[in-house]
């Protein structure tokens, strides 16, 4: 016998979390479905932070969408008492012209976003970690930081349960339809058949498969998080002394950091950005190489010498990214009763609390306030990307 509710998410990782707690704190009938654990570290939803800023050289249309994020991070974390968002301050590094330093004072300027400009002598003076050639500059934002990705995850699911929310865990969808109508919804798991009035489908890596008919090629690729103990001690790299940054090299590969925080043991993480190789949800290699770990240090020697010590671990992670590495936040171009968060492409969770809001709005009001019109799936028609 099959169960009804109004609303059915598939994947209860970033975006599922927070969509769960959303619709249940609207009075939702919400059931959860997630193949595995909460929080768990299989996907893209882990490895202690995610970065978090305001001036986001990717477009300036994602600034109102972030300033909206920032209000519903702090609205969790007094409503569950839990911290969740850090303010450290963020630099964005780089030769004058790379997309990292211009593409930021881009939407600094257009939504009047402070901000300062710093020439290398002055990176180095303020944050003495860092060891910039004489051509880099920095814009540097008061109001950059970290969202820690484990504890929203588990905090929007402790309390979309408190709301009402089913969850389920270890449980793996086999498939789902959408009635023709435009009404109506079942998912099949291994357990169960279950309906709803409407879907949400937050996959992430997972995402290929059940979309495969939106017409939007989704490539997943393998990342790794590395974590370095520093040569001189933690202190110049913690929390109150070390901004996050991402830094775009003179040979504009970009690479992104974090100071420590929690325990010294864990040391300071670093990754690189866009040099991912392409895997499967099924074929990721989670082991990390000597080469991943040399060509890290091969950059932190030039850029930042006292992170380039003992190497303590390495975490792997899932890009899910569109060809144009914008999202995929919409209603189905078919099926109305189906919203759809995906391709996220490596600079997602930062949203994750307003992505939860909008993908509640589409699914009660069929439609969202929220700027979304670069996220819809349609773009891609015109290139019959399949």
């Amino acid at each position: 016998m099959s169960t009804h509710y109004d609303v059915i998410i598939i994947g209860l990782g970033a975006m599922g979390s927070t969509a769960a707690y959303q619709l249940a704190k609207k009075g939702q009938r919400v059931l959860g479905l997630e193949q595995y654990g909460p929080a768990h570290d299989l996907g893209s939803s882990h490895g202690g932070s995610r970065i978090i800023r305001q001036s986001y050289f990717e477009d300036p249309a994602y600034v109102p969408l972030l300033l909206r994020a920032y209000e519903l991070w702090n609205e969790i974390e007094r409503e569950s008492g839990q911290e969740i968002l850090t303010v450290t301050g963020g630099l964005m590094m780089g030769p004058p012209d790379s997309l990292t330093v211009s593409g930021s004072i881009e939407s600094s300027k257009q939504w009047n976003l402070a901000y300062e400009i710093l020439e290398a002598k002055d990176i180095y003076k303020r944050f003495p970690a860092f060891t910039p050639s004489p051509a880099t500059v920095a814009l540097y934002e008061e109001r950059a930081g970290f969202v820690r990705p484990e504890a929203s995850v588990y905090t929007h699911l402790l309390q979309a349960e408190k709301y009402g929310a089913e969850l389920h865990f270890f449980e793996e969808v086999v498939s789902w339809e959408a009635h023709p109508s435009g009404e109506g919804v079942r998912v099949i798991t291994a357990n169960g058949v279950y309906e709803a009035g409407k879907i949400i489908i937050s996959a992430g890596a997972w995402a290929p498969d059940l979309l495969r008919d939106l017409g939007v090629s989704l490539q997943v690729e393998r990342h790794v998080q590395m974590f370095f103990e520093p040569t001189q001690g933690i202190d110049i790299f913690s929390v109150g002394k070390q901004p996050i940054y991402i830094w775009e090299a003179d040979d504009y590969v970009q690479l992104y950091g974090f100071p420590s925080f929690g325990l010294k043991a864990e040391g300071a993480k670093v990754a690189f950005f866009r040099k991912g190789t392409a895997c499967t949800p099924e074929t990721i290699d989670r082991n990390i190489y000597e080469d991943e770990v040399n060509m890290m240090r091969h950059y932190l020697a030039q850029g930042i010498p006292q992170l380039n010590g003992r190497f303590l671990q390495g975490k792997t992670c899932m890009y899910t990214n569109t060809p144009d590495e914008h999202f995929v936040i919409s209603l189905h171009p078919e099926y109305p009763q189906v919203a759809i968060a995906a391709g996220f492409s490596g600079h997602g969770f930062k949203f994750a609390s307003v992505v939860g809001e909008i993908l509640a709005d589409l699914v009660i009001e069929g439609k969202t306030n929220h700027p979304i019109d670069l996220f819809t799936p349609q773009r891609f028609a015109a290139n019959k990307i399949v």
